[in-house]
């Protein structure tokens, strides 16, 4: 993706905390930055191998979590309505 695309993704993020943001990814080889010397520079970031599959482990929990999120509240109102 393309600086401006990750930046309309994430909207309300600061482009201060966005770029820093990239910047650690980068640095633990999560993510690879691409610059095309193009008028004007064309800069791109892809998931390295070692990032897709971080994205692989997460997308799991995410699912995880969709999936008994259900289950979560009735156990938390369950737990509430004996301790208060």
């Amino acid at each position: 993706m393309r600086y401006s695309e990750l930046s309309r993704l994430l909207a309300g993020v600061s482009q201060k905390m966005l770029t820093q943001t990239l910047r650690s990814l980068e640095r633990d080889g999560l993510i690879n930055r691409t610059v095309v010397p193009t008028v004007p520079v064309t800069v791109t970031y892809e998931l390295t191998d070692l990032g897709l599959s971080l994205h692989q482990m997460l997308r799991g929990m995410k699912d995880w979590a969709e999936t008994h999120m259900d289950d979560v509240l009735a156990n938390r109102a369950t737990y509430d309505s004996h301790v208060a």
